[in-house]
């Protein structure tokens, strides 16, 4: 092989090279939207809007039902027990309903905690509406003590009729000195 056709050969390789990283750094960055859109059209990862809605008057369908599930964890790191008072509701849309969690420190040290929400399946959370919930502010735990937080939500009866399951889960992380 002579130099010309070495440098040739290079110089392709390069260009491919270039190439390759080229298309690796846009699809890092197009990643998150389209995790997004993923998520969006299979309905996984519901986010919910963590700030408090004005209550307002919706026509209640009590002619449908909708099973709300409240599921509890914690960050490996916290050291919080925490519980809903109930595992499971039957809701009709349109109707306001409150629901009590239950925190208690398990540490000797005050813990700071935030509870992040997600709702299953992920096109119902838009339709989740909260008035009240602990979520919306970092808690403060004394040792030792168990702390009360009520949930005050409705479901909007714009929630399409195929969804008759909803999950509510809060997860809380310790946020102490941060």
């Amino acid at each position: 092989m002579t130099k010309r056709e070495l440098d040739s050969a290079n110089r392709r390789l390069m260009v491919r090279y270039a190439a390759i990283a080229l298309v690796m750094f846009g699809f890092g960055y197009a990643l998150v939207p389209l995790y997004d859109a993923l998520c969006e059209a299979t309905g996984l990862n519901g986010k919910v809007v963590n700030e408090a809605v004005v209550e307002q008057s919706y026509a209640v369908d009590a002619a449908r039902e909708v099973s709300m599930e409240f599921i509890t964890t914690v960050n490996e790191r916290t050291p919080l027990a925490f519980r809903a008072e109930t595992a499971k509701l039957r809701v009709h849309p349109g109707q306001y309903y409150t629901v009590m969690f239950y925190a208690e420190n398990t540490s000797p040290a005050v813990v700071v905690a935030q509870a992040v929400p997600s709702v299953a399946p992920g096109l119902a959370a838009e339709y989740l509406k909260k008035v009240e919930c602990f979520c919306f502010s970092k808690q403060t735990f004394d040792p030792g003590k168990e702390k009360a937080m009520p949930v005050r939500f409705v479901i909007d009866p714009a929630l399409p009729k195929n969804v008759k399951e909803m999950t509510l889960s809060y997860t809380f992380f310790d946020v102490t000195g941060k």
